[in-house]
């Protein structure tokens, strides 16, 4: 009784948490100009993406360094659902998803005998490939890619709702359900098997649980989270394309993952602020110091790579278990 009534606790915290940080978006959406919107709408597609590597990496043990394919997938068949079948935006969000799980499925039962650098290697090679595959079938559009248009919003919200307010209020609520249902997840027996998977493979085996089946749904529940990410940045994009899902996303989303704590749900806003931040801050540095071009653009680079390193010497399992470890001393 005191457990499920700790846990009726927890969930009512977590209800509020969720309901002040949709106020607080609101009341911004209301505030800022397009840009900014527009950057609330990416930090809340990295919200999404982060917390599938999250999932993958930090819970179930398996390393992807691709991710940025699965976002991929997930893009194309939301706008192929839009282009072919004339399908409303939330059913397009919803085929995302379904086909990226399916996705996820097959790949992580080809993966589901490898790990570390091996399963790393493999997630890798497919976001590498994946440019020259889209290229190959004319339905994908090759290099200019298809358009997924999600439509000016409502008129009832009246004429000064943008399209980029309209992109900000989307991408959030899909980033606060998202994170609500992964971690009620994490928070069940599945998430609970995970987490005894990747502390210890022999242990959880002998106690019972498929290894195999466990690492198989770990990728699958996953990817289907990816999917919906990539869909939300084909959004904000209008555009799907080679070009909008480069290796580079991949390394960013790790990235993003590291610095807000692979091992916890908790610093993911961070991670996610910091990818898209970096850009405009080397941007105004490159201005003000040098002007050069090729600085501005080689910059944001450098500085992610500073912080990764900080971020694994001085806070290896994330700034928010840092400071957690530090109040429970």
């Amino acid at each position: 009784m005191v457990a499920v009534h700790k846990r009726q606790i927890t969930n009512k915290h977590r209800f509020i948490g969720f309901a002040l940080i949709a106020l607080v978006v609101y009341i911004l959406s209301n505030i800022v100009d397009e840009w900014r919107s527009f950057q609330g709408a990416t930090v809340a597609v990295y919200v999404v993406a982060i917390a599938s590597i999250i999932l993958l990496t930090g819970y179930s043990g398996q390393i992807s360094l691709g991710h940025g394919a699965l976002l991929a997938v997930g893009a194309y068949s939301a706008a192929i659902a839009q282009i072919n079948f004339k399908l409303p935006l939330l059913l397009c969000f919803v085929v995302a998803v379904i086909a990226t799980s399916l996705f996820g499925a097959l790949l992580g039962a080809a993966a589901a005998r490898l790990s570390g650098p091996y399963l790393a290697g493999t997630t890798l090679a497919l976001a590498v490939g994946l440019p020259s595959i889209a290229n190959q079938f004319s339905i994908l559009g090759g290099e200019q890619g298809i358009s997924f248009d999600v439509g000016w919003p409502p008129m009832s919200f009246g004429a000064e709702f943008t399209q980029y307010k309209w992109f900000f209020w989307i991408a959030t609520l899909a980033a606060l359900i998202s994170m609500w249902w992964v971690q009620n997840i994490l928070r069940s027996r599945y998430g609970r098997t995970w987490r005894a998977v990747k502390t210890n493979e022999v242990a959880a085996e002998l106690s019972g649980i498929n290894i195999g089946r466990s690492k198989v749904l770990a990728f699958t529940v996953s990817s289907g989270i990816a999917g919906l990410a990539g869909a939300l940045l084909a959004m904000t994009t209008n555009n799907v394309s080679p070009s909008v899902f480069p290796l580079a996303l991949s390394f960013s989303l790790a990235t993003g993952a590291v610095l807000s704590g692979v091992n916890t749900l908790g610093g993911v806003i961070i991670g996610s602020v910091a990818l898209v931040a970096i850009p405009e801050i080397a941007s105004l540095v490159a201005d003000r110091w040098s002007g050069s071009e090729s600085v501005a653009t080689l910059l944001p680079d450098l500085i992610v790579s500073a912080l990764l390193i900080l971020t694994v010497f001085l806070a290896p399992k994330g700034p928010i278990e840092k400071l957690r470890s530090r109040h429970s001393k």
